[in-house]
Order: C-alpha cells, then structure tokens, then sequence
C-alpha cells in the first residue's frame, strides 16, 4: 500500500463520541475530517459543521454510508454509531467496496468492538476479507497519564526490580447520554458491556511489557459481579422513564450499573498477574471519574481525572442551567469544582487520532487493533457468565461464541433468582 501525504476522514455517527473525535482533532495532523454519516440528518449536519468551525476539515453530512465509501475524498472510516448497529455499518462499508462503489483504506471502530463474541469475531473477519487497516478506538490507552506513567514504571523500576503485578483501573459517572446505552439488548448489557471496556484494556495495557505482543500475559480465570444499585430503585426507575424515555423502564427490563471483575492472568514465564477492574453508572460526583493504579516489587502508580490542577470555586449565588462546560457527566454547577482543561487531551482522543491516522498514512497496522477489540469482549462476556453463575470461570470457556447475557435478553432479575 503507498502512503499518502494526508488521509481523509468519514465518521459514521454523530452523537456524543463523534464529537469528541472532531474536538481532539485540533491536535491532528495529516488528516481532515470531511464527511459524517448519520440517520439523523439534522445531527449529521451539526457534527459536519463542528468540524468546520473548528477548521479540521471541510466536513458535509452525506446521505449514505455507501456514499461516503465511493467519495474519493474519504480514505479512512471511524465507526462510532451505536452498539447495535455496528454488524449493519461494517456490511453497508463491505457491499459498497466489493460492489466496486469505492474502496478504502482503513476502518477504526469505537469501543466496545461488538455486543458479544459472535458479533466481534464478524467484524474482525469483515475487515479482513476486505484487506483493510484496523483499529480499536480505546481512547484511555493513549491518555498522557496512563501512556507516561507505564513508560516510567517499566522503564525505570520495573527494569530494576521486577515486573508489575497489580494493575486496578476503574470508570465510574452517574450514567450515559442516549437512552440505547440504558437497553441491555440494543447495547449489549449494561455498564459492565459499556465501560468496563476501557478499564480491562488499560489494565491488560499496563501489566504487558512494552515491545511484547498483548498476547503476552495470559488470562486463566475471571470472576465478576453485577448489581443494579440505583437505577431500578423506583424513585431512580421513575426518573430514568422521564429522561430517557418509555422505552427505558428499568421497573421491568433493568441493566446493571455497577460492575467488578478479578482476571488473574500469567506472563511468558508464569508469574502470577491480576487485574481488577470496577466500573460504574451510580457514582454521584463532579463528573466522570477515571482512576489507575499499577503496584510492584518496589513501586507504584495511581491516577485519577478528577485530581485536576484546575478547580474553580462557585457560591451559592452563582446559579444557572445544568451542563458539561467544566466536566464530562457533570453532576453539579456550584461547589469546589475540578475543570479539565482539555478534555480530548486528557482523555486520549488526541494521542489517539494522531496514532491510528499515522499508522493509517504509512500503511501500517496499528497495534491496538480488531483482534485486541475481540479479546476484550471475550473477558466482558466471561465476566458477564461468571456474575451469572457465581463463580470463578476458567478462561476460555467453551460455548463463549454463543453467549449472550441475561441483561441483553432482557431477562436479568438484579434481586436474585
């Protein structure tokens, strides 16, 4: 594949993530964001002019996936619509390249790859059959904290006494956007599914020496449980209803909002490893929270987001409308309150983007890719089987291919059997 001097850049979706993409794309370079795709027209346009406004490409709304593909302005796709919609995008792209409409260069998709292991399998083997680039946007892997902090902690004390043994990462805010989160069976469970995505890949990410395959440390067991804390309260049931809508009725077909996992693994040499990773919609605080910790021989690491160098202090005098200006999931307008001054930044978008488009322009497969997406979701749906079943389920379970959990069939009863 010949590189090219600067790619362009199709997003299918419009919402919440999107938008973070086109915001962390002032600190791109190389690549312009020219087309989005959405089947709310309206939020297509929207998404197309915040590109333009930000002046990181001449982005306009196309009317098709199938119409992006066959523009020769767009090289590269970023897949960032809903869960359940991921098979149905990846087989518009497919149609439209083997059909000759046009051709590509790479797909990147959106965290989680898939809703359950069937589902991820496809789409790597999609992506493959049509020789494309691939890449798993997993944003917190390229967070400045999380990707400096690794470096100095192999580099430094690792290398002196010994290799990390604990890594715990968690993500927690008080729930998400868009009512198809909150539905087992469009997104594919509930939190465990949505956000505990990002926290069992950062601590996979920590745990593995630098220059080693991913596949290099070894999950051998998994134990989880889930809960519905908040959410299915009726008070909470009732408010969620109001929100989000009818179709969110957490009374009847709730889904779990909060979520632990223990995944014990082992190195090239079988020294022990674990993992532990929580994950929340029922924490009530400023805003999002995401927090790591790596623990070894001699040392040991922590973030947290919310540690910000930013506060910014608002007496009760100070009122006006609820939003996100100071925080994502903001929970309060007055207060001692923790800014983040560049959110796509801090999170990882930017390092992000500006990896997958260089990897992209020089026909290079990212590491981070398809196969690191399906090994994520089989630990999510391992550890959604073992809350089933309470108990410790050795890894790889046989029949993981064909389970789907009892939140997305919309037959989990989160007050026992």
């Amino acid at each position: 594949m010949t590189a090219k001097r600067r790619l362009g850049v199709g997003f299918i979706g419009s919402g919440f993530i999107t938008r973070f993409h086109i915001q962390s794309w002032v600190g791109v370079r190389d690549a312009d964001v020219l087309g989005v795709w959405s089947p709310n027209r309206e939020r297509a346009e929207e998404a197309a002019l915040l590109a333009r406004s930000l002046r990181v490409g001449e982005a306009r709304a196309f009317n098709s996936i199938s119409e992006m593909v066959a523009s020769p302005q767009i090289d590269c796709l970023w897949l960032c619509g809903p869960n359940h919609t991921r098979l149905e995008n990846m087989e518009e792209i497919a149609d439209a390249i083997k059909s000759g409409k046009g051709e590509l260069r790479a797909i990147a998709c959106e965290k989680p790859l898939a809703r359950n292991v069937s589902e991820a399998r496809e789409m790597l083997r999609s992506v493959e059959d049509l020789g494309l680039l691939h890449g798993y946007l997993e944003d917190q892997l390229f967070s400045p904290a999380v990707s400096r902090g690794r470096q100095i902690i192999w580099t430094r004390a690792a290398a002196l006494t010994g290799r990390p043994y604990l890594a715990r990462a968690a993500e927690e805010h008080s729930g998400p956007h868009r009512a198809w989160f909150w539905q087992g069976e469009l997104q594919g469970g509930g939190v465990l599914n949505d956000m505990m995505c990002h926290s069992v890949e950062v601590a996979r990410y920590m745990l593995t020496r630098p220059g080693s395959p991913r596949g290099s440390i070894r999950p051998v067991k998994v134990s989880a449980q889930i809960a519905s804390l908040k959410w299915s309260r009726p008070e909470y049931a009732g408010l969620l209803k109001e929100m989000m809508g009818a179709e969110v009725d957490y009374s009847h077909r709730p889904a779990e909002d909060f979520a632990r996992a223990l995944i014990n693994y082992t190195d090239e040499e079988g020294t022990p490893l674990v993992a532990e990773v929580t994950t929340s919609w029922s924490y009530v605080g400023p805003g999002l929270r995401l927090s790591v910790e790596l623990l070894g021989p001699e040392y040991s690491l922590s973030m947290n987001s919310l540690d910000s160098g930013l506060k910014i202090f608002l007496s009760r005098r100070v009122t006006g409308e609820a939003g996100e200006d100071l925080v994502e999931k903001q929970n309060a307008e007055q207060g001692l309150m923790p800014v983040l001054g560049n959110e796509a930044a801090e999170y990882g978008y930017e390092n992000e983007n500006r990896y997958f488009v260089e990897c992209f322009l020089e026909g290079r497969q990212p590491e981070e890719n398809f196969h690191d997406g399906l090994e994520v979701t089989k630990l999510l749906m391992t550890a959604y089987m073992s809350a089933e079943q309470e108990r410790v389920i050795d890894f790889e379970p046989p029949d993981l291919d064909s389970f789907i959990p009892a939140v997305a069939r919309g037959e989990w009863n989160p007050r026992g059997k």
